[in-house]
């Protein structure tokens, strides 16, 4: 990636602030007169074990959650659906009707985009689509904004979208492996894996020396993953307390169940705000009030690069997961035919 992607971009132009880079969840473009335009892209999937109508929501959200980091709310959305020839009209209208109404639901205008079936597609994804909002230029965020001294702040936890998306997937062997009370709580999970609301209400308080100033959503490789990335993207170390790090019963008994590190696990729905420390409380107190709980886990430095954990025998280097052992568990039980 970074002698390809992150390194051949086309034509240079003077008004992009941001392009490709590790870390960033967004591109920005400087419009003229103190505006600027952010745009992010993502998959587009459609999971038959989860269904069109949860597919759907997912798939948006997962689009808004990046587009959200900058702190600024999507409004314009293109979107390409390459179907498999499998997928009959009335899914695909089911699907898409859920896509728009969350749409509108998020304030997301679509404006374009193709769709078609081709051979050799299958599921889960189906496509791909990008989201684009304008602002003040004086008031976006990118992952790369964060200061030394930054404290670091994680909401809901580890393994969110893991919990989900195996729970709906594989519900029965999930219901025997949990119990009804735990697999209860984790069928509840797929309205957990958004960060749009975690976001827009961290940013609310204000952002760069007002309050937030990054902000990252977790999602390949999990919550390691997605500090290491804003660490990276920022240039600075980061010192991580990995206790400090919440993994629910049922996220736990999930990922024990089927042999994943929760901590390196895919965790769409948790978001990782870097804060200035004097507003850290107000941040904190704002998204419990909006229900969406939040902790301190870690404080950004410049005295080294890269992740380091907190133990009780010092310092340990975090390294970068890969791959997330969570595709291996959904392909591995879909191969077997698991439900």
């Amino acid at each position: 990636m970074s002698q390809t992607v992150y390194q051949l971009t086309g034509r240079k132009r003077s008004e992009v602030l941001n392009g490709p880079q590790h870390g960033l969840d967004a591109s920005v473009v400087r419009l003229g007169k103190g505006k600027v335009m952010v745009a992010t892209s993502d998959p587009l999937s459609y999971i038959p074990q989860v269904g069109p109508e949860a597919s759907a929501w997912l798939s948006i959200h997962l689009l808004a959650s990046d587009l959200t980091t900058t702190g600024f709310s999507p409004e314009y959305g293109l979107f390409d659906f390459n179907l498999p020839p499998a997928m009959g009209d009335y899914q695909f209208a089911t699907f898409w009707k859920a896509f728009h109404k969350e749409c509108r639901k998020l304030g997301i205008s679509i404006i374009g985009g193709h769709t078609g079936r081709y051979p050799g597609i299958d599921y889960s994804i189906i496509g791909g689509g990008v989201l684009v909002a304008t602002g003040p230029e004086k008031t976006y965020l990118t992952s790369s904004m964060a200061h030394s001294g930054d404290e670091v702040i994680l909401t809901k936890g580890a393994a969110i979208e893991t919990t989900a998306v195996l729970t709906r997937t594989f519900p029965k062997r999930v219901k025997r492996a949990l119990g009804p009370k735990l697999f209860a709580q984790a069928w509840n999970y797929l309205g957990k894996t958004s960060t749009v609301r975690d976001a827009l209400t961290a940013s609310s308080i204000g952002v760069h020396r007002e309050g937030v100033t990054a902000m990252h959503d977790a999602t390949e490789g999990g919550v390691i993953a997605g500090l290491i990335e804003l660490a990276s993207a920022s240039d600075f170390g980061m010192i991580v307390d990995l206790g400090s790090i919440p993994i629910s019963e049922e996220s736990r008994a999930l990922c024990d169940h089927f042999r994943i590190d929760p901590m390196v696990s895919l965790s769409e729905g948790s978001l990782i705000i870097a804060s200035r420390p004097a507003k850290t409380d107000k941040i904190l107190a704002k998204l419990a009030s909006a229900g969406i709980p939040s902790f301190v886990v870690g404080k950004l430095t410049s005295r080294f690069r890269g992740c380091k954990a907190a133990t009780s025998k010092g310092m340990r280097s975090l390294s970068y997961p890969d791959p997330d052992p969570y595709w291996k568990a959904y392909s591995k039980g879909i191969e077997r035919g698991w439900s």
